[in-house]
């Protein structure tokens, strides 16, 4: 494990959470960085988990429009931007619907702070309050304080329409409260140049010191597929991501994916870095990356094997060549759809063909959606009943085994059209050679169809 310098009198250490390096702080090191929201005596109690450090503050949150809530029990989780520590830039976490993993839980977005001589990202949670995130105003009912989108009622949660995207039709448990947002900044930081000036109170101090857990699977994966998107950098997008909100945590293609309407100014400094750069990538050791990294940490329980998504330069090279394993269907790549419409040289046959394509496309995404959403609410009610590991790897054997079938499924499905359509393509192309020399000049017509 290795410990970076912070100051005089503070240590960092570091290790790797999800892919990303993160800087855990000591109670101590909360208490001398005077961190917002902190006291000297909360800062002693609460579990209060830091992130990264960053020398330089993050984009404007971007706006976007909300996808529609796929189902019941989902509750939103607002995007934000992480920091990626071996790239050294800001990416875009995109916002998405989240199934709560216990009812009355509710969710509390992590945001960065300034502490003094960084901006450090203080992590979300899970928890039956909701507490301080900065005072960031993340919208669709995060407005700086508390939470206005919902509400548990008897171990149901109930939508509040005016600040939520919701199908009444299919969903019931709403409720219509008018909410008069007056924080309309988009400023994602608290402290510092140009920060939110707020601070915690007692309630959302409290909130910090009850139980409470980290960030889920379903959300872990959000991270590190935004992280592996490179779109989504904001030296990329320049503040405004092509991928702003998806309707499914890890779903980053279909018709649920919604690009940001507007974009916040990127002007990083031309030597950018993190308060955790001692060290690049390519420059650890294998023995400092494997120690780094934790082995089946209580956060990553329940997750799949991901790392294979991750930026491993410095793995092996017996696992170069490995086939990649997905457990559920939000890890499955994008499907490969060509962007080219079929061209036979008929257009009736190029027009069917496409319409096949599309409606096939279509219930495949369904089928990922619908086995994505069963997958969820068994995980979510492994962890009601606080299941021991043997029964989640059983589960999570069980989840690689229906995903792996869906696609070879979808994989046939995609052949048969293929071949089916192969013999048409061909027919259009190379039409049929004539039996008779061609016409030479001076020459008689034939009549009727041509024929000899």
């Amino acid at each position: 494990m290795r410990l970076t310098k912070m100051g005089p009198n503070t240590k960092v250490q570091r290790v790797r959470k999800s892919g990303v390096g993160v800087a855990l702080v000591t109670g101590a090191m909360l208490v001398s960085l005077a961190l917002p929201g902190l006291t000297k005596s909360s800062a002693t109690n609460a579990q209060v988990s830091i992130g990264v450090s960053v020398g330089f503050a993050p984009p404007e949150l971007p706006v976007y429009a909300q996808p529609i809530c796929p189902g019941d029990g989902y509750i939103w989780t607002p995007g934000y931007w992480a920091w990626d520590d071996d790239d050294q830039d800001y990416y875009w976490v995109p916002g998405t619907w989240v199934l709560a993993p216990e009812p009355g839980y509710l969710w509390t977005p992590g945001y960065w702070a300034w502490g003094g001589n960084a901006y450090f990202f203080h992590e979300g949670y899970w928890g039956p309050q909701v507490g301080f995130y900065g005072g960031i105003n993340y919208g669709y009912g995060y407005f700086g304080r508390g939470y206005e989108g919902g509400r548990w009622d008897r171990g149901h949660f109930y939508y509040n329409r005016s600040v939520n995207n919701v199908n009444v039709t299919e969903i019931h448990n709403v409720y219509n409260t008018t909410i008069v947002n007056r924080n309309e900044t988009r400023v994602s930081y608290n402290g510092g140049r140009g920060g939110i000036n707020e601070r915690a109170n007692d309630r959302e101090e409290a909130a910090a010191r009850e139980r409470h857990m980290g960030a889920i699977a379903a959300q872990n994966q959000q991270v590190q597929e935004a992280r592996t998107n490179r779109e989504l950098r904001a030296s990329q997008n320049h503040g405004k991501p092509p991928i702003a909100a998806t309707q499914r945590p890890g779903a980053f293609s279909g018709g649920g994916v919604v690009p940001a309407r507007e974009g916040g100014n990127y002007n990083p400094p031309p030597n950018r870095g993190g308060g955790n750069t001692g060290v690049h990538n390519n420059e650890r050791t294998n023995a400092e990356n494997n120690a780094a990294r934790p082995n089946g940490g209580n956060n990553n329980a329940n997750r799949p094997n991901n790392e294979h998504r991750a930026n491993n330069d410095n793995r092996p090279d017996n696992n170069a060549n490995r086939p990649p394993i997905y457990v559920h269907p939000n890890e499955l790549p994008p499907t490969n759809r060509s962007d080219r419409p079929p061209s036979t040289g008929n257009p009736k046959t190029d027009q069917k063909y496409q319409q096949q394509q599309d409606k096939m496309y279509q219930k495949q995404q369904q089928d990922h959606q619908k086995l994505q959403q069963k997958q969820d609410q068994e995980h979510q009610k492994m962890q009601q009943q606080q299941a021991d590991q043997a029964r989640k790897q059983q589960q999570e054997q069980r989840h690689q085994q229906q995903t792996q079938q869906m696609e070879q499924k979808h994989t046939q499905q995609q052949q048969k059209m293929e071949q089916k359509q192969q013999p048409k393509q061909q027919q259009q192309s190379h039409p049929p050679q004539q039996s008779h020399p061609p016409q030479q000049q001076g020459e008689e017509k034939p009549h009727g169809n041509g024929k000899p």
